[in-house]
């Protein structure tokens, strides 16, 4: 896979305030309703944006649909990947935004848009890094089968032990990095990288897990926000396999932080040093 394109520089003026990522696999009966909302949310602001839906190999009419609406708003951009999975799809419109803050958003928008209100003032507080959490006091769940529930709580149980004890919900597909932060993280990801293959069918993978365990090792401020969140009908996710894959993938970022895949972030020397 080659690699996306270096952002802009910082200080470009043409650059948004913030990108908005959309992964896209089989979308096309969404995705016309979940980017109307998207553009009338961000028009209503003071401040410019862009989005960007990367079609991660659909099989139905999702990419030709996106770059039809793309036509007709500049807003928009489109980027055809092969299907390699949401992780790649993912970091590949990470790399692209050319927005001061980057958000990653499920194509369903279980977390609506609005709630990018909630994020934005951590970010501007000086954290790298806001994710959207649906645990924690103000985090409120809508219409969540008690499957769902369970399996998210008995994942969450296995990355805390693993890797990430910080965080109540680390799967929540709503996040928000500085450009600085994304750049760095997301070329550095190891499991869902330039390495990545192709893949069959639908993929829910623990890349999540892979980016913030990185985060964290070079020193990054998280901020973990409660935000709204409603099931989706039409979830993708299937509870055996992805369930497998998602335990997988933690013990993964585990063996190879072991092996020093993940190196700290090289700190600017103290003034007084």
């Amino acid at each position: 896979m080659p690699a996306p394109p270096h952002p802009a520089a910082p200080d470009s003026a043409a650059d948004p305030l913030v990108t908005l990522v959309i992964p896209a696999y089989n979308e096309a009966r969404r995705l016309p309703d979940s980017l109307g909302k998207v553009h009338a949310y961000f028009a209503a602001q003071p401040y410019g944006y862009e989005v960007i839906v990367v079609d991660d190999g659909s099989a139905d009419d999702t990419a030709a649909l996106a770059e039809e609406l793309a036509a007709a708003d500049p807003q928009l951009r489109v980027i055809r990947n092969a299907h390699m999975g949401k992780g790649v799809a993912v970091r590949t419109g990470m790399l692209a935004g050319r927005g001061q803050y980057i958000i990653y958003s499920d194509a369903d928008f279980s977390t609506p848009i609005e709630e990018w209100a909630k994020l934005l003032p951590w970010l501007r507080d000086g954290y790298d890094i806001a994710i959207g959490s649906r645990e924690g006091q103000g985090a409120v769940r809508y219409n969540e089968p008690g499957y769902r529930h369970l399996m998210g709580r008995v994942f969450n149980k296995v990355v805390q032990i693993v890797a990430l004890r910080q965080f109540n919900d680390t799967q929540c597909g709503f996040k928000a990095f500085t450009r600085a932060a994304s750049d760095d993280l997301f070329r550095s990801v190891q499991i869902y990288g330039d390495s990545a293959g192709l893949v069959q069918g639908s993929m829910v993978t623990g890349f999540d897990v892979e980016v913030l365990y990185l985060a964290l090792k070079r020193r990054y401020r998280v901020k973990e926000v409660p935000v709204r969140w409603y099931y989706a009908t039409g979830s993708k996710v299937s509870p055996a396999r992805d369930s497998l894959r998602l335990f997988r993938d933690v013990l993964h970022v585990r063996w190879n932080d072991l092996r020093g895949c993940y190196p700290r972030r090289r700190l600017p020397p103290r003034a007084d040093a």
